[in-house]
């Protein structure tokens, strides 16, 4: 099954059911500049055998970054950008599949050391400790018209550099997200209150980007299932937006779930009580994260839907196809590492590996240390740093280096963004 093309509703047609899920990259010059290191990593996940590659965040503001080192497509590009898109491009398909730039902005989730300043839907501050991220500023409704023509501009950017499709990422606490999420939301005009109104920014993105790119193109979404925190956005405002989504000729839904503060994705524990949903167990595997939300949302509509998150074994893979679960499974951390997994799981391998049971920072012997909110923290963001690390060395050298400790690789991806941060600011 894995193996067995999907056509979507726009007409294109994917070769097969394994999409690399979008994961940052930070490979992009410090103006946010496709880089050769970015061409040689697509290059060698296109020759990877997945039917679909997502790119990672495709940034519609310079300001409002998810991390130094983003593309950075706020504007009509000019030669140099539209060139360097164009080789991007055309290393991401050489393989005959389909490559779409995920379009995204940071909004409050934007560090000081970027901004001072981030704007969003209102002026809720990330719940997180640190001090790492400022009090955001709400955005005008002049600016939020301005982002949907930029979200639309990039798209078209894209198309005409040769990527295949593009994503509007909707998830993970970043900007739209943080419009759909009742806490991050507290606007009293039309992008306020209701759940419709709340949907309304991401609506207007899909049609000004569905009229710049047409209607042979494929446009996707990434929803969040439920951010999984008390009073935010939850599962029956998630099936209500994907019913929109299917409405507004959407192809493809991922979804995914949780936030900076509730980092359920990553399989983190958050800074507060997961809020369980009201979503009844499916008979797959308990492998992978979002089944259940997938299999209850495809109950309802007929949109293709996309699930990434924890799948390994390629059993489970394809019972959440058989179950009606999932059109296409996301592969992520396994392909920071094994780059050419969709094909070897194509060609019969039962199971992924696992590197993040690798990876933990605190030795055993110190286990009560594991129990502390802030160890907690530091084991996550050290061991997403390996990951991180093995992409920068693939990006230079199309190798691994799967040795590297993973506070060290923490160190030096500090070390390389605030080298970027420094060239930005001159």
């Amino acid at each position: 099954m894995l193996d067995e093309p999907l056509t979507l509703p726009c007409g294109a047609v994917l070769p097969n059911r394994i999409a690399k899920a979008a994961m940052t990259e930070g490979l992009a010059t410090p103006d946010g500049v496709p880089t050769g290191e970015l061409e040689r990593l697509y290059g060698l996940w296109s020759d990877g055998g997945a039917g679909l590659l997502l790119t990672g965040n495709v940034i519609v503001d310079h300001d409002h970054l998810e991390r130094p080192g983003n593309v950075v497509i706020e504007r009509e590009p000019d030669a140099e950008m539209a060139a360097a898109l164009a080789r991007w491009a055309k290393a991401g398909t050489r393989g005959g599949n389909h490559l779409w730039a995920q379009i995204s902005h940071g909004g409050r989730q934007v560090q000081k050391s970027v901004n001072p300043a981030p704007k969003s839907a209102s002026d809720v501050q990330l719940a997180l400790p640190g001090g790492q991220f400022a009090r955001p500023v709400p955005l005008t409704r002049e600016e939020i018209a301005d982002l949907v023509n930029r979200w639309a501009v990039a798209a078209k950017a894209c198309r005409e550099a040769g990527f295949t499709g593009v994503q509007v990422h909707a998830a993970h606490g970043y900007l739209v997200s943080q419009f759909l999420s009742p806490r991050a939301n507290l606007r009293t005009d039309e992008y306020g209150g209701s759940l419709e109104n709340r949907a309304r920014f991401l609506l207007e993105i899909v049609a000004a980007v569905r009229a710049a790119v047409g209607p042979d193109f494929p446009v996707s979404v990434k929803l969040n299932s439920a951010d999984f925190q008390k009073g935010g956005f939850d599962f029956h405002d998630s099936l209500k937006v994907v019913e929109w989504l299917e409405e507004a000729s959407v192809d493809l839904i991922e979804i995914s779930g949780g936030t900076y503060e509730q980092p359920k994705l990553m399989g983190m524990e958050g800074m507060e009580e997961e809020e369980k949903q009201d979503v009844a167990p499916s008979t797959a595997a308990r492998e992978a994260y979002f089944v259940d939300f997938a299999k209850a949302m495809q109950d309802e509509v007929a949109v293709p839907l996309m699930v990434t998150g924890g799948f390994r074994s390629r059993a489970a893979m394809e019972q959440a196809l058989a179950i009606g679960a999932a059109d296409v499974i996301g592969l992520g951390r396994p392909m920071c590492v094994m780059t050419d997994a969709p094909r070897r799981l194509l060609d019969g391998l039962e199971r992924l590996p696992r590197y993040e049971d690798d990876l933990e920072v605190i030795p055993s012997w110190l286990g009560f240390l594991k129990r502390l909110q802030v160890m907690k923290a530091v084991n996550g963001f050290a061991g997403m740093a390996w990951f991180y690390h093995q992409l920068w060395m693939l990006g230079r050298e199309g190798r691994t280096e799967e040795g590297m400790a993973p506070f060290k690789a923490f160190l030096a991806l500090e070390k390389r963004n605030k080298a970027i941060l420094a060239a930005r600011a001159g």
